[in-house]
């Protein structure tokens, strides 16, 4: 099958599952709505009553946090694996949302505010991926198994602290947040929770797709990439930088949901391929599909309980990740 209708034909079937997930998102929960009376509540074709404002203000800001969350965190996922030649890489694993999350935390207890909890988050995943990158290399080289070890000791540490701030913290009211930021969820999806996170997501796909050649010519090997002119550690370093803003973004208002970032952009290169012109639109709209309806079954499953999507993701993606480990067998690279 060509490349261009395969990708066609792939994207198309992505947004149709995308589209069918919101809908039960938005239709399915504690209180089941009429998919007749979802359809008029977004059109306006109904008078304002409790479904209006279910559809409205509850449900669909979070079916669009979670699209815009799994997109993102898939996009990071996809580069990330690139950066480091390995498809083990993931922002969850490499301590990203864990540093993210633990910075996040730390503004919670010790200050306030949207963007200082934004700039916490931010500067959590940028020291935990600095962390990782510095622990995994050694001699100029790269293996599995220090990346995923560095990964899990980051984690533990910054688990660590964490439990840490909670023991020590003498204001019972962050308990709740301090779960939050460690098991991940969207329950707390607001209108104005949405624009930050939209802008950071879109943008940096945006600024990665423009860098889809380089992050191709990286695949090749460091040799490779210098001799085509890429310079590749100015070039690691800024989108290591993006990688970090982007996923601190996300954190700051989802928590810590773990493997998304592993397991679509895994999936989706086995579909589309390796090249990131391609997998990168792929991926995001693999991600905003998978954590919809990942984001439905935390709050269907266990009606009128609802679990931390978090968990779900992590039940799902550790059996993969254990796969995707063992089918590696010490290989290096990401396979294409």
């Amino acid at each position: 099958m060509p490349g261009r209708l395969r990708f066609a034909l792939l994207t198309s079937g992505l947004a149709a599952l995308l589209f069918v997930g919101a809908l039960a998102s938005l239709a399915l929960g504690s209180v089941r709505i009429p998919v007749g009376d979802v359809v008029a509540a977004l059109t306006g074709g109904s008078e304002p009553g409790p479904f209006t404002t279910i559809v409205r203000d509850v449900r669909l800001p979070r079916v669009l946090l979670a699209a815009v969350v799994g997109a993102g965190l898939a996009v990071v996922g996809t580069v990330l694996q690139a950066l480091v030649r390995n498809p083990l890489a993931d922002p969850f694993l490499l301590g990203i949302s864990s540093g993210a999350s633990t910075g996040a935390v730390l503004v919670v207890v010790f200050g306030v505010g949207t963007v200082t909890m934004n700039v916490g988050a931010f500067a959590g995943s940028l020291c935990a991926l600095v962390a990782v990158y510095a622990m995994a290399r050694r001699g100029g080289v790269m293996t599995t198994g220090r990346l995923v070890l560095a990964g899990v000791a980051i984690q533990y540490i910054l688990s660590a602290l964490t439990s840490l701030i909670l023991v020590t913290s003498s204001k019972t009211e962050h308990l709740r947040e301090i779960l939050f930021w460690t098991l991940g969820g969207l329950g707390g999806a607001r209108w104005n929770s949405l624009p930050l996170p939209a802008v950071a997501m879109l943008l940096g796909l945006a600024l990665l797709m423009a860098l889809a050649r380089p992050l191709d010519l990286l695949l090749a090997g460091e040799e490779s990439a210098t001799v085509m002119g890429l310079d590749t550690g100015r070039f690691r370093a800024a989108v290591f930088l993006l990688a970090s803003l982007v996923t601190a973004v996300l954190v700051a208002v989802s928590g810590a949901i773990g493997f998304v970032g592993l397991m679509v952009p895994h999936a989706a290169r086995m579909v589309i391929g390796a090249g990131h012109r391609a997998l990168l639109p792929v991926s995001a709209l693999g991600g905003a599909a998978f954590l919809v309806l990942a984001d439905l079954a935390a709050r269907t499953v266990a009606t009128p309980e609802e679990i931390p999507v978090g968990v779900l993701t992590a039940l799902t993606g550790g059996p993969f990740f254990l796969w995707l480990l063992r089918r590696s067998q010490r290989t290096e690279g990401v396979p294409s």
